[in-house]
């Protein structure tokens, strides 16, 4: 899929201070940015910004890093923690459908994202996630999320997914003893492809793993939704996920 160009992109990013610029400056010495060391988690790949956004929002003792390739993608998240405002002028209808009431986890006060104040536990970086550990000293992080990411359906490109043994190994290099990755598709032959890679893995070990996420009594509660995630979940897609854990 060809990604729109917008124009303003670059100069939104470049005004926002929590827009992390040379982040590689940065590495070992995350706790300066936030100004605290509570524990940080990253989204890789996160899209529009509403999984992240709704975590940062319930969970203040944490700090959140969204990371995103592409400017134009990250501009609307951007967009989305300055205003609380899904509808951006460069966004289709189906964009700026009604928030649902699933934006929020349950018992989540609606006020603590689209409302006041944004959180200030947030950051978010425009990078290639291949780079994560020029980024990250190793233990900085503690969770990774990887949702919805991009199948890279062809064989020779496997090694450009998101949960192929190549960053498998990345992300060993960053995660703290015990840190966890998150990862949720729609996608079944991508989802197996990942069981097989963390199953394979030097560096992981599987704790769970679900194909059917919405109907799990165990891991669904709590769930927070993804844009994409409403999106298939709606078209009656089952929606995979799996937790993984770093070897000490």
């Amino acid at each position: 899929m060809r990604l729109r160009n917008i124009p303003r992109a670059g100069s939104v990013l470049d005004a926002c201070k929590e827009v992390v610029k040379n982040e590689a400056d940065y590495r070992g010495r995350w706790p300066e940015i936030f100004g605290n060391p509570n524990p940080i988690h990253i989204e890789i790949g996160m899209g529009k910004g509403q999984f992240l956004l709704t975590l940062a929002g319930q969970n203040p003792d944490i700090n959140y890093i969204g990371i995103e390739r592409y400017s134009s993608v990250l501009l609307r998240a951007v967009e989305k923690f300055q205003t609380g405002d899904d509808c951006k002028d460069d966004t289709t209808a189906d964009d700026c459908h009604a928030r649902s009431s699933s934006y929020l986890a349950p018992d989540t006060d609606a006020h603590t994202v689209t409302a006041g104040r944004p959180p200030a536990n947030i950051r978010f970086i425009c990078m290639d996630a291949r780079n994560v550990a020029d980024v990250f000293a190793p233990g900085e992080i503690d969770r990774i999320y990887l949702n919805f990411s991009d199948p890279w359906p062809k064989s020779r490109h496997a090694a450009r997914r998101l949960t192929s043994g190549e960053f498998l190994a990345r992300y060993d290099k960053i995660l703290a003893d015990g840190g966890t990755i998150e990862f949720k598709t729609d996608n079944r032959g991508l989802f197996d492809f990942s069981t097989a890679e963390v199953h394979d893995s030097p560096f992981f070990q599987l704790d769970c793993c679900t194909y059917d996420l919405h109907h799990d009594a165990v891991m669904n509660p709590g769930n927070i939704m993804t844009e994409y995630e409403e999106k298939f979940s709606s078209l009656g897609n089952p929606i995979c996920k799996l937790t993984a854990r770093r070897k000490a």
